[in-house]
């Protein structure tokens, strides 16, 4: 019977697995990667977010949680046009940080 629903499978996060090597090169790279908030300023004028489903605050959240794989197909979407820089009410370095990621990942 269908329900119209699915069930996923879960998401959840075992700090004690997660390799944090990438993630620590990130920070040691560019510092200001550890302002972040996450309040969405960056993807809320992102160029690329309004063709794409593109989302740097969902990239920053992906490297934190250990997730690279999916960080790295996200970030091909990016345009590296530096509104996001632009809007951060915090001052991260928001190419900078793409740059790292694409280097590193």
């Amino acid at each position: 019977m269908d329900f119209g629903f699915t069930i996923n499978a879960p998401r959840a996060i075992y700090l004690d697995k997660m390799d944090p090597v990438l993630r620590d090169r990130v920070i040691a790279r560019e510092r200001t990667t550890l302002l972040c908030i996450g309040c969405g300023s960056c993807t809320a004028t992102c160029t690329a977010g309004q063709f794409t489903p593109f989302s740097l605050r969902k990239v920053q959240h992906l490297v934190r949680r250990g997730e690279y794989e999916t960080a790295k197909k996200s970030l091909k979407d990016c345009m590296l046009c530096g509104k996001c820089r632009m809007v951060c009410p915090r001052g991260v370095n928001t190419r900078a940080v793409i740059h790292v990621l694409l280097e590193i990942l």
